[in-house]
Formats: structure tokens, sequence, C-alpha cells
């Protein structure tokens, strides 16, 4: 089943040349996708566009079957999508546990025993109790990419989006964090869309799509 749909989008810079031209593309249920590129091709416009950052000049992207152009994206951002970055944006001032909280708090997601369950899920990662409660700043850089990962899923969105998400991190810690998000589309039936310019991190994705600079 198609989580989202890009059916003839284009998008233009205000002072530049089309970044995408006439692209269209289905992403599916429970797959991961590798969307490779040099810089300029517009991997990073692309994941802003589905996560409805940004609105296409031309064309539609469909959630289910419906434009987003057409319902509240904050909300649609809020609730259905979670978005992880290469420099994690994680509050430095916060633990694990906190970070990712505010987080649910702002996506109104609700459940009975929020930092039970915020602890699970930190654990199911491999960020044991201890270094859930140290702060931020505290934890490893493959660490803090897989807190930015939970802080992502934690409201249960249907589409991950992650923007170069294994840059900064070495080969050990690259290999955790993308068997993470492949769990995450085959146990948990996500849609994991990644933009990446390696070649190693696109092997472990089911589907590669390749944008080309204009």
């Amino acid at each position: 089943m198609n989580t989202i749909e890009v059916k003839s989008i284009s998008y233009k810079y205000k002072k530049g040349p089309n970044v995408l031209e006439d692209l269209s593309l289905s992403f599916e249920t429970g797959q991961v996708y590798a969307v490779l590129g040099e810089s300029g091709a517009g991997k990073t416009t692309l994941l802003s566009l589905l996560a409805g950052l940004d609105v296409c000049n031309n064309g539609s992207i469909l959630y289910k079957g419906t434009d987003i152009k057409t319902i509240n994206r904050d909300r649609y951002r809020a609730q259905s999508v979670g978005m992880i970055f290469q420099q994690f944006n994680l509050l430095h001032r916060f633990n694990a546990i906190e970070n990712i909280l505010i987080a649910m708090d702002i996506s109104k997601h609700k459940t009975d025993n929020p930092r039970h369950y915020v602890e699970n899920l930190l654990e199911n990662i491999g960020i044991d109790k201890q270094k859930q409660r140290r702060k931020i700043i505290e934890l490893s850089g493959g660490e803090q990419q897989r807190v930015a990962i939970v802080r992502a899923i934690a409201h249960q969105p249907d589409i991950i989006l992650a923007d170069e998400p294994t840059g900064s991190l070495d080969e050990a810690n690259q290999r955790a964090v993308m068997e993470s998000l492949m769990g995450l589309a085959k146990n948990d039936g996500k849609t994991v869309i990644i933009s990446t310019h390696s070649k190693e991190v696109a092997e472990y994705a089911d589907c590669i799509v390749r944008l080309i600079r204009n």
C-alpha cells in the first residue's frame, strides 16, 4: 500500500533553477527508500516537500490519497511524519527522556504512562536506563542519533524522513542507526525515506531513488 505519492511535482527557488522537475514517485508501507544524488540535486528539498515544510510549485503530494496542500500541514507534520536530522537538533540542557517527552507534548501524542513508554523505546534502540538520564551532551554521537530516532517515532508516525542521518557517524554507529531504521520499516510498518550521498547507506534500502542535478 502506498503511504505517500509524488505526482509530477516541480520545485523552483525564487532566485535559481528548478531543483525538481516533473518528478513522480510512490513510497510504500514497510519499505526503506534511499534518495541519492550530488549536492544540489534536491534531496533535502524533496524531504522538505514530503514533510509539508514547503509546497511544490506544480504537481501534488498525496498522503493516503489526500493532497497535503488541502490539509492542515502543521497537524500532518506533528502526527504523521517523524523527522531525523544529521545534526540531531536535540536540546542539550535536557536528558534523553526529557527531549522525547517534550516532542510528544508538542505532537499531542497521548499514552497512559509517557515516561515508561519512552524508557522502553530507548531501551529497544540500545540506550540503557543510566544513559537515558544523562544530559544529551554526555552521550556519544551514535547515541545522540538513536535518541533523535526515538524522538522522531515516539508519536507513532506513518512516515520517517531522515536527512543524511549517518553523515557524522563512524562505521559502527552508522550500521547501528541503519539497522534501527530498517527495523522501523520491517517490524513496525513505517515508510522510511533517507536522503544520503553514501552508497554504503543506500545498500540498506529496498529501493534507491536517484536525483540528478539540473
